[in-house]
């Protein structure tokens, strides 16, 4: 192929005639109909999706056609360009909306091509890798089931910069097969669901890939819903050792606590510290950690009436001498007048029993009988709320713990796996 050299740039046959009286900074058809930019992506690869930055990292080859009536040539042939003389062409300023960082490829040189075809039209590709923004709602987090509000769906619009559709309209160019290596995409959390191209009909031009990506499960349920369901199981270890086997049951309420703890900061670490989300992993630890907590709290609750109850069957000196001095007043009353012994028999009445006061005695001051009634409705009010039995704590948690939680999870699996 022979070359000519013109202004120290090497051109194709003709190539001079072709940008004979071009003008670069002007569209093609200007002042005409609209330039129409067909556009199809090779996707090489999607990595890094953070939550917390909600972002992901893509590497794609961007291929864009049209076609310029200045550049069109005799024969049925193509030629490949060297991509530096785009710099006396023509080419639209596409970029990624959405995009926080990108760069082009430049190994060995710049991953640019530049190719002319007989008809006008020409083809501009390039590689590039672009960090794109992608807002997630995470409040199912980890297990995604929406379409839009709840699986990383992250849109990619594609933008001409300084033209509105008067002079440029963007198109796909074989609708969704326009887009090329995402089903062969290996993702180390996600699974492609589905994609698909849009096209905006807005004052300026935009195409638009929407992809969605469903997370998977299973690595958050080896990693955190079975060890924290484990931890709670351990929990209800306690109710089987008895209530005098003080260290051994503080033993694993003082190991489960923490070690929840520790896997509930653990599922927050790789997650943005500004996230307002109450995810769906926050749920179920929490409901785990209440559990854990409640069998540390119930062990404390049987240990101290199970206590207090031995304390009152013991024997005292402070008891058997209030025997005696009940009944050196009861010796005392029946010595005493028939009206004397009235008066003083309803007051010891009240001192020896004051769940047996007699409220309508006429002898009481008003007073005195509200007193007497508050009293009464006291000791009955504590007295539904006493424990009996210590025993009968651990006996009645060894079946409701267990029945709640299962509930509960029912509950919770059957929210976030299907609404």
């Amino acid at each position: 192929m022979q070359l000519l050299h013109s202004r120290g740039t090497a051109s194709l046959p003709g190539f001079e005639n072709l940008t004979m009286g071009y003008n670069k900074y002007l569209r093609p058809y200007f002042g005409g109909e609209p330039v129409q930019i067909a556009m199809s992506l090779d996707i090489a690869s999607i990595s890094s999706i953070s939550e917390s930055d909600m972002d992901y990292i893509a590497t794609i080859s961007l291929r864009q056609y049209w076609t310029d009536p200045h550049l069109v040539f005799h024969g049925n042939e193509s030629f490949t360009l060297d991509a530096r003389l785009l710099e006396l062409l023509w080419v639209p300023d596409t970029y990624i909306v959405v995009s926080k960082r990108s760069f082009l490829h430049d190994v060995t040189v710049g991953n640019r091509l530049l190719r002319l075809f007989s008809n006008s039209t020409v083809l501009y590709a390039l590689r590039i890798t672009t960090t794109v923004a992608c807002n997630m709602d995470l409040s199912k987090y980890p297990m995604d089931t929406q379409t839009w509000l709840s699986w990383p769906q992250c849109s990619q619009p594609v933008l001409l910069r300084g033209y509105d559709e008067s002079d440029v309209t963007f198109l796909w160019l074989r609708g969704n097969d326009s887009v090329q290596g995402l089903e062969g995409l290996q993702l180390s959390q996600y699974r492609l669901e589905r994609y698909h191209t849009l096209v905006s009909r807005s004052s300026y031009p935009r195409l638009i890939l929407q992809f969605e990506l469903r997370r998977n499960v299973l690595y958050f349920i080896l990693e955190t819903y079975v060890p924290s369901t484990l931890l709670v199981m351990l929990s209800w270890v306690s109710f089987w050792i008895t209530l005098d086997s003080v260290p051994a049951r503080t033993c694993i309420g003082v190991t489960t606590v923490p070690s929840m703890t520790t896997l509930m900061i653990g599922s927050r670490s790789s997650l943005s510290k500004t996230s307002c989300f109450i995810k769906a992993i926050d749920v179920y630890l929490g409901v785990c950690f209440s559990f854990i907590f409640g069998a540390f709290v119930e062990y404390a609750v049987a240990h101290y009436t199970s206590s207090q109850k031995c304390a009152a069957k013991v024997p005292g000196p402070a008891n058997e001498l209030t025997e005696e001095m009940e009944e050196v007043n009861i010796t005392n009353i029946l010595n005493n007048s028939i009206t004397s012994y009235k008066q003083k028999i309803s007051f010891t009445s009240i001192e020896i029993s004051s769940d047996n006061v007699n409220c309508s005695d006429l002898t009481m001051k008003s007073h005195e009988k509200i007193k007497c009634v508050l009293r009464n409705k006291m000791h009955r009010i504590i007295g539904y709320f006493t424990i009996q039995n210590p025993g009968n704590v651990d006996h009645y948690s060894k079946l409701l713990f267990p029945l709640f939680f299962m509930v509960i999870n029912m509950f919770y699996w059957a929210y976030y796996l299907y609404f």
